[in-house]
């Protein structure tokens, strides 16, 4: 199979491969799902271990506390949905690509996930891990990230421009060229005690 050099979020579908309010049981039999959209749908505490997903949209679909262990995630969009203690981090880590619109992602973790240039848009971010992940060029528009985990995680371009929340140790995460805003600065030097007023 072609692999495209950047994948583009998956937006196009065959009318055949809509579902619309599927529920883990109808999912539960295929072992691969290519260039499906699945609207509403509640496959939450699925257990989707070593199934592989490609090009696919998940929107409005709860997906709280899913199964991944060796699951593939290759080109995966998630718009406006429930995503709470999912661990990506079991995921394989070959072709792991997903983004992410307008999802509640708290409790989640990509502990020492490979994640470049990954869109995190309008996210609640609370209390996720991601500790030792390669978030390089990453962007985090309009999210909440409080009490999020960034230890050893490489944050080398990442956009923190219009993210809140964040604490994120400047000796323990590589931020070469990451942007912030003024306002995001108390983030930055928490652990140093400066008041920033």
């Amino acid at each position: 199979m072609k692999r495209r050099a950047a994948s583009r979020k998956p937006s196009s579908f065959p009318p055949e491969n809509v579902f619309e309010r599927w529920t883990r049981e109808q999912l539960q039999p295929y072992q691969e799902v290519e260039q499906c959209h699945f609207i509403n749908c509640d496959f939450s505490n699925a257990d989707l271990s070593n199934k592989r997903f490609i090009d696919c949209l998940f929107e409005r679909c709860n997906l709280s506390l899913v199964a991944l262990a060796g699951a593939g995630l290759q080109n995966i969009a998630f718009q406006e949905c429930k995503l709470a203690g999912v661990q990506f981090t079991a995921c394989r880590d070959m072709l792991f690509e997903v983004h992410f619109d307008g999802c509640q992602l708290s409790y989640a973790s990509f502990y020492g996930k490979r994640m470049l240039s990954t869109r995190f848009v309008n996210c609640a971010l609370t209390d996720v891990d991601f500790t030792s992940a390669d978030l390089t060029n990453s962007v985090f528009q309009d999210c909440t990230l409080t009490g999020a985990i960034f230890h050893q995680t490489q944050l080398s371009g990442a956009d923190f421009r219009t993210a809140t929340g964040f604490i994120i140790d400047p000796d323990s995460n590589p931020l070469q060229k990451a942007r912030f805003a003024l306002e995001g600065l108390p983030g930055l030097v928490n652990k140093y005690g400066v008041i920033v007023e």
